[in-house]
């Protein structure tokens, strides 16, 4: 993920030339460049699960060292760029008085000397975006019989810092799963996202086939849009 790192001064308090040890003049500023970067997701991702990663990150950015402003101008011009609206996102770069030694937002500094690193994945898509599939013709997986399957309990920890125990089957499909932590929590399960190990779970995958163990706890990260859920599968073990 990226974030931002302080650089060198010198005595007059301009950026000194060749402080990263690129080579590159850092005080030299140079136009956006109209290229978006082409990069490779680990694994296909879906419109959504790139909108979650992306929502993740800049939450996180001004948490680093930096200024709120300079990363909501970054923020700003990424969007623009990335909408083809090239004058725009120039337009908030130079407003800012925001410098980029390469011409990309990939690396970038403010006035005073702040450097800030945007990740690729919120200036493009990845070569390998999927469509999300909704299934339209069967939207509906049917429940199992309640005889089937062991019951037990799915332990969540969501990103408000509130655990639960969500009773479930190992019969369940990852929809029987999304209803039930809907019944519990009032989210729909047709805006809930989730992932087991960075990787998404389609809707027709069942529990039994995750292999979660017993003392792992399942971490829920919830969005800020309205009613989506962001679910994976992490390794923290919980404390009894």
């Amino acid at each position: 993920m990226g974030g931002c790192v302080g650089s060198h001064h010198d005595s007059s308090g301009s950026l000194n030339e060749n402080s990263d040890g690129t080579g590159v003049a850092l005080g030299r500023n140079q136009a956006l460049k109209r290229e978006k970067p082409k990069w490779k997701s680990d694994y296909p991702m879906t419109d959504g699960q790139l909108r979650s990663k992306r929502d993740e990150f800049w939450d996180t950015a001004p948490a680093f060292e930096g200024r709120k402003e300079i990363w909501d101008a970054l923020k700003a011009a990424a969007q623009a760029f990335e909408s083809n609206d090239h004058e725009l996102a120039q337009a908030i770069i130079d407003g800012a008085s925001i410098t980029l030694p390469h011409g990309a937002l990939t690396e970038c500094y403010d006035e005073l000397g702040n450097r800030y690193q945007l990740p690729v994945y919120c200036l493009a898509p990845p070569v390998n975006m999927i469509e999300e599939k909704s299934d339209p013709e069967n939207p509906e997986v049917s429940e199992p019989p309640p005889s089937e399957g062991q019951e037990c309990q799915l332990r969540l920890r969501l990103s408000t810092g509130r655990d639960l125990r969500l009773a479930v089957r190992t019969t369940d499909t990852v929809q029987h799963m999304k209803r039930r932590l809907q019944a519990v929590e009032g989210v729909a399960a047709a805006t809930q996202r989730w992932f087991f190990s960075g990787r998404p779970l389609t809707d027709k995958m069942r529990l039994e086939e995750l292999k979660i163990s017993r003392d792992y706890v399942v971490q829920g990260m919830l969005g800020k849009q309205k009613g989506r859920v962001c679910v994976s599968a992490g390794t923290d073990r919980l404390r009894d």
